[in-house]
């Protein structure tokens, strides 16, 4: 009882402050779902569902300190169901075997690939010989060839031969998992084709108003690339209509390489900037009205035409999960701006971030959910404490522009620097310079320059803003390019421990939001997640899901059996084990005569000839094969059809781990078993 007393108490002296505890009940509720080794059975959703029900009415029957538990439980319940629903809103054919033939497909999307291809996102798709109840909704297909994105129209149906395949599961057991990204995005085929696209009908004129924002988007896009050349024009399409497509290879690795990659994505600082834009123009326009300004508040009537702006910026830009998240954060902080509430605070973080969860529950498996709400409540929370200790921003007034820049870049690049890590392995060095010389010219030039062509377009003036927008992205293109070939730019961090990442946010969490001496016990969680992020051991040996390549990791780094052929298996690999290696140099790791690790011998073999004419199966040996394998003799073998069964298989220190094992039976798990 004196332990249950003293919680009370400490939960009593929070009182006013646990409102940004919300979403992260939820998000645990979230990620216990995610992290199930099986769906959960109908019984058991409807059991949390009523648990979380019955303890939000115990709270409000009997409030008081321990109330707050039984809230931050039903939030749990509530992130758990919430999780569920979503996925199984989403269910649909998926495919569970490898098409070659016909596909039809009306356009509703377009977008390029990690290879630089142009990829379409179709629907309504017909394939031949299967039948309706058997064809996804939806698919992605890649197009390899000669294909410019201005020739292709919304809603258009296009017809075309090439490949679909099931979305593929995790390169190795515990990596990103694809099928699960596929499920929530609605896809039930990924593949290519090299043959021309034939249009088989034009868009249609009632198509709905998907289809004609959709191609408002790909006018726009077209339009920017047309005023402004090369990687600019592609540049300014993805800043203002989402669509990346026009964008060359070497231009977005230079941005992430110099950790300013995040500005092509349209999320919190464009939401921000553009609603500060339009918020700031039309408040003083409004000023200027004397009859308006002492009958109305200009505030407020400011803060309702911005959301208007912010609106038909996610309409343009596409509604992806990025900016949808960005929308309701602006929104939710505009709307306290007309209810006299204080616009950004902590409070309204953590409404957006229960908005968003509600919304979409994948979200917070993904580094975008991830980082944005981390780098908001960093600068929230490091501002709050300034304004409460009365601290200005350092150096004089007429420094400080530039004094916040570094202090925001400095509090978001920290806040987010372990989950970039952790999701894509590699930390920019420079990126606090590189921010600093571009981020300033986003809000200066980049984003007026928008408006004002967005404004001067019904009236054939476009051009004008373009050209201005065009001169601060030719700027921020140059900075990345000039950061990114500094020596030691940026260097590759091997995987964490799975368990790093959540212990080091928790104890960030509580350094920012539990009130009193008792935050600092957030910095031994950090402190732990660090010490959890450094015990990581990377498998000894990984094999391909396919069969295709075998990876064994030796004192010189990570040995591939091959120098060609599953290259995003082998580049996916290299990046988890912080490698800058490419598939070629790890190759020449693999001696000619066979490569023993943790006390096998291993055999890769590839093509039926090689498979037929193996002899040399006994213990010890590990053979993999792309084949089919009958033999004899003791040896361990993964070949074509055990591999099916498995997928991507590891051998780590607590042996052999499946990709299937470590995903489960999970909904998009389902389809190649």
């Amino acid at each position: 009882m004196r332990v249950l007393a003293m919680a009370g108490a400490a939960l009593l002296r929070q009182r006013g402050h646990l409102l940004p505890w919300a979403p992260v009940c939820m998000a645990f509720g979230i990620a216990l779902w995610f992290a199930l080794p099986r769906d959960p059975v109908a019984m058991a959703v409807a059991a949390a569902g009523a648990g979380g029900v019955g303890l939000a009415a115990l709270a409000l029957w009997r409030p008081g300190a321990l109330s707050a538990v039984a809230w931050g439980a039903a939030m749990a319940a509530a992130g758990f169901c919430l999780a569920d629903t979503r996925a199984k809103s989403l269910a649909g054919p998926v495919l569970d075997w490898r098409y070659h033939g016909p596909i039809e497909g009306r356009i509703t999307g377009i977008d390029r690939s990690a290879s630089d291809a142009v990829r379409l996102t179709l629907d309504a798709v017909r394939l031949d010989g299967v039948p309706p109840g058997r064809t996804p909704r939806a698919v992605r297909l890649a197009l390899h060839g000669p294909h410019d994105p201005a020739d292709l129209t919304a809603g258009a149906l296009v017809m075309t031969t090439g490949h679909l395949s099931p979305p593929s599961g995790p390169v190795e057991p515990g990596g990103f998992d694809f099928q699960r990204h596929a499920w929530f995005l609605g896809l039930g085929g990924v593949g290519y084709t090299r043959n021309p696209l034939v249009l088989a009908a034009p868009p249609d004129p009632d198509g709905g108003l998907a289809q004609t924002i959709l191609g408002v988007r790909l006018a726009a896009s077209a339009r920017m690339r047309e005023v402004l050349p090369g990687s600019e024009g592609g540049f300014a399409a993805a800043v203002t209509t989402g669509d990346r497509s026009g964008i060359d290879a070497q231009a977005l690795e230079n941005l992430r390489a110099a950790n300013t990659a995040h500005l092509l994505a349209i999320s919190g600082l464009h939401m921000g900037l553009l609603v500060g834009v339009v918020f700031g123009a039309l408040r003083v326009a409004l000023a200027l009205v004397p009859g308006l300004a002492l009958r109305l508040s200009v505030r407020k009537l400011a803060a309702a035409g911005a959301l208007v702006a912010a609106t038909l910026y996610l309409a343009i830009s596409g509604g992806n999960v990025a900016t949808e998240r960005a929308f309701i954060m602006a929104a939710v902080m505009l709307v306290a701006v007309m209810l006299d509430r204080r616009a950004i605070s902590l409070r309204s973080v953590a409404i957006a971030a229960v908005i968003v969860l509600a919304l979409r529950p994948e979200a917070l498996m993904g580094p975008g959910f991830q980082m944005s709400f981390a780098a908001t409540a960093a600068l929230v929370a490091a501002y709050g404490a300034m304004r409460d200790r009365g601290l200005d921003l350092p150096g004089p007034r007429w420094t400080w522009p530039l004094s916040g820049v570094l202090l925001s870049s400095l509090v978001a690049g920290l806040a987010t620097a372990p989950i970039g890590a952790m999701h894509f392995n590699a930390v920019a060095h420079y990126g606090l310079l590189a921010n600093l010389l571009s981020v300033p010219l986003m809000g200066s030039v980049v984003v007026p320059a928008a408006v004002a062509a967005a404004v001067l377009w019904p009236f054939g003036g476009e051009a004008l803003g373009l050209h201005v927008m065009g001169l601060g992205l030719r700027w921020i293109l140059a900075v990345a390019d000039w950061v990114a070939g500094m020596e030691g730019a940026r260097s590759f961090l091997p995987n964490p421990h799975p368990a790093a990442l959540p212990v080091l946010v928790m104890g960030a969490l509580v350094l920012m939001l539990w009130q009193g001496r008792g935050r600092w016990w957030g910095l031994p969680g950090i402190a732990a997640g660090l010490a959890l992020w450094l015990a990581a051991d990377r498998p000894a040996i990984l094999i391909d899901g396919d069969g295709a390549l075998v990876g064994v990791m030796t004192a010189e780094g990570r040995a591939l059996s091959r120098p060609r052929g599953a290259g995003f298996v082998a580049q996916t690999w290299l990046e988890n084990d912080g490698e800058p290696a490419d598939q070629a140099m790890a190759a020449t790791r693999w001696p000619d005569d066979g490569i023993t690790a943790v006390g096998w011998q291993v055999v890769h073999l590839t093509g039926k000839r090689a498979a037929a004419a193996f002899d040399g199966c006994r213990p010890g040996v590990l053979v993999v094969s792309n084949q089919p394998l009958t033999l004899q003799g003791g040896c361990e073998v993964f070949d074509q059809t055990r591999l099916r069964a498995t997928g991507a298989v590891a051998l780590t220190a607590r042996g052999w781990v499946s990709a299937k094992q470590a995903t489960g039976d999970r909904l998009w798990s389902r389809a190649d078993q």
